[in-house]
């Protein structure tokens, strides 16, 4: 089924997803492209709107990204967001400009008396806060538009020509920080660009089914399985296409949580009935991290090693086609500037670390799926909550919650004090409202006393953090009695730590893993 859809361009914003999951959750299907897409493709994929997304840079720099000037020009819906404004602006011939106060954080926007009935900002208060991230600024709007919004330091902070179809915005309606923003992107799918909202969750599960049968075909996929909430959801769909042409392999790396792979049989052979092969090359793993600190390099060694046991249990097993993964898109976005200038952040181990030259073809059914559009999958094809809740672990497990060297002593440690702060983290019934919580072992020894002894042991960090789909984060501000009893366990019940400290970092600037 064709749905109505709405394409976003990427101008190089680390906000350019959530413009798409935002529509999303309006059911409105959204695709990001490049900024640099050509015309014949825009019109091919038909859509019914497009949105130019935020970006680092200005419009006036040499090289500064541009979309095809045939766009306006197409009889589209178009709305420009930050960057997108001025681009829009700069091409239509208005004029752009270094803002004299540049604005990085909340702002106030006026809505104009004369545009309270304009499609965009019905159902939106005359005075709201926006989020702004933008050091130019619109001085004199293109012909043909008209100023509807107006801020302290922007006095265009919204723009629009509605007899060309043409809006925008110097503020991020995407992100959660901007009030009614939400309000603004559906005014633009419903009111401008027509959507009825047909796609759902329900919709997916159906299509991606019937994409999985059409792509494999009469082959069959061995699944990357690890046991968290991406690859029990990924596995489930292509089992749900296919059925028994699916194998699972299970790895164990050796850098897994304490008991996962007495987990992995109990939850997926006994329970779901999956045919699943259990695969200890841990000692494979371990030692081919050994002296390495570096992490990408830890990744990209981990992932390379993934593909190597795949392909060698898969040719113990007859021929398998394809490779199917739980690939999502946040893992896709921080690893590789797929479409468009955004800053590449760091590479997962699901995109970064496979060679080049792969035996399999890829079946990766949620690529274009965020964390929380997954857990709602897996509860729309029948996961219990111990499934659909699961925090997300990282592909390179424990050796990227060590900093520095990967040796069997140092995984022992981090491994426990993971599983006091999961069990802690769980009693006090903060699990679920978090989106990972987690120890980290950092490469600092310092000076204790225990008893009457002097010690020189090690250091845990606690990162716990709350988040939508990962891609921002803010810690979260668990209770000191919590902390409290998760740093006296830690350091009572896990010989060679003797501190423990609290990770009070948000993403961005940092990441939520710390390597």
């Amino acid at each position: 089924m064709a749905h109505q859809t709405i394409l976003v361009l990427d101008f190089g914003s680390q906000y350019t997803q959530l413009i798409a999951r935002r529509l999303r959750e309006l059911n409105v299907y959204s695709e990001v492209l490049s900024f640099s897409t050509p015309a014949e493709e825009i019109r091919r994929k038909a859509p019914v709107g497009v949105i130019l997304s935020g970006g680092p840079r200005s419009v006036g720099e040499p090289g500064a990204p541009r979309c095809v000037p045939e766009l306006f020009e197409m009889g589209l819906p178009v709305l420009g967001i930050c960057y997108g404004m001025q681009l829009m602006t700069d091409m239509l011939g208005g004029e752009v400009a270094s803002a004299p106060h540049r604005e990085f954080g909340h702002a106030l926007v006026t809505v104009l008396p004369a545009a309270n009935g304009e499609p965009l900002f019905v159902d939106v208060p005359r005075e709201f806060r926006v989020w702004a991230s933008h050091g130019d600024f619109v001085t004199v709007q293109p012909p043909g538009f008209s100023v509807v919004a107006t801020s302290a330091n922007a006095p265009i902070a919204a723009m629009e020509a509605p007899h060309r179809h043409l809006f925008a915005l110097l503020f991020h309606p995407e992100v959660a920080h901007t009030d009614h923003g939400l309000e603004i992107l559906r005014n633009f799918a419903f009111r401008v660009c027509g959507c009825a909202g047909d796609w759902t969750i329900e919709s997916f599960v159906e299509e991606a089914t019937a994409r999985i049968r059409q792509q494999v075909g009469d082959g069959r996929v061995v699944c990357a399985l690890s046991g968290g909430v991406d690859s029990a959801v990924a596995a489930l769909l292509i089992h749900r296409a296919i059925g028994d042409r699916l194998t699972c392999i299970f790895v164990d790396n050796g850098v897994l949580r304490q008991g996962e792979a007495a987990q992995i049989e109990r939850r997926f052979v006994d329970k779901l009935k999956l045919s699943v092969v259990c695969v200890d090359a841990s000692q494979q793993f371990l030692s081919r991290l050994a002296g390495v600190t570096d992490p990408e390099t830890k990744r990209k060694i981990i992932g390379a090693t993934f593909i190597e046991v795949f392909e060698r249990e898969a040719g113990a097993r007859g021929r398998f086609a394809f490779l199917g993964q739980g690939t999502l898109y946040p893992d896709v976005i921080e690893s590789v500037s797929v479409v468009g200038p955004a800053a590449a952040i760091k590479s997962h181990h699901n995109v970064g670390g496979l060679p080049e030259r792969m035996p399999f073809g890829l079946v990766e059914p949620l690529r274009q799926l965020f964390k929380d559009e997954v857990r709602e999958v897996g509860r729309q094809i029948g996961l219990d909550g111990e499934f659909v809740h699961r925090q997300p672990f990282p592909g390179p497990g424990l050796a990227v919650r060590i900093l520095g060297a990967v040796t069997t002593e140092r995984l022992a440690l981090v491994r426990r004090a993971d599983a006091i702060v999961a069990e802690e983290i769980r009693r006090a019934g903060w699990y679920r409202r978090l989106w990972q919580s987690f120890a980290v072992l950092l490469p600092v020894q310092s000076v204790g006393v225990m008893g009457d002894a002097r010690t020189y042991e090690n250091t845990v960090a606690i990162r716990a953090v709350e988040s939508r789909d990962g891609m921002t984060a803010d810690w979260a501000r668990l209770p000191h009695e919590l902390l409290a009893t998760i740093s006296s366990r830690i350091v009572n019940e896990v010989k060679g730590i003797n501190r423990v400290v609290f990770d009070i970092s948000t993403k961005p600037p940092s990441t939520i893993e710390w390597e």
